[in-house]
């Protein structure tokens, strides 16, 4: 079973979201926060969660890259009583038995999304509002090969 988590590669999500996600917080698209948005609400950094932010679970914090990895079976289910609380507490849903359907569903989206990519695949999102509400398309950026040599100092007795 995969998911994705949260990766920096610079600081410009510190600057660009309002909240950004921490580095390694497991993610999703949460693209539900913006269901009721119209063009007036797009503006500065709102703009830019809206325009290419994933979700990350632990801040609901917003960042650009998100990488594939493997999550075990007992995560994943915190995960949706996290984010069914989530729904309860900032989305007024009657209570975490109601939400947590609603939760998986979202977290079962993001894993299915994963799923076909190798660990470390990069993710990216667009979204745009259209007339039908949110369109998301996403995109892949593979794991490039590179061999140890790359990376490893070596050390002679010179």
């Amino acid at each position: 079973m995969k998911l994705a988590r949260a990766i920096h590669f610079d600081e410009s999500d510190m600057n660009v979201f309002a909240s950004p996600a921490r580095t390694g917080e497991w993610c999703i698209s949460g693209g539900f926060e913006f269901s009721n948005w119209t063009e007036g609400d797009l503006v500065g950094k709102q703009r830019q969660a809206f325009a290419n932010g994933w979700m990350g679970l632990d801040t609901a914090g917003r960042v650009t890259f998100v990488a594939v990895t493997q999550i075990e079976p007992e995560e994943r289910r915190a995960l949706i009583e996290q984010l069914a609380q989530h729904f309860v507490t900032v989305y007024g849903a009657p209570d975490v038995n109601a939400a947590r359907p609603v939760a998986e569903a979202e977290i079962q989206q993001m894993s299915d999304l994963c799923d076909d990519h190798s660990a470390n695949t990069l993710l990216t999102v667009a979204r745009e509002l259209t007339e039908a509400g949110v369109r998301e398309s996403y995109r892949t950026i593979a794991p490039q090969d590179a061999g140890l040599e790359q990376f490893a100092i070596h050390v002679t007795s010179d």
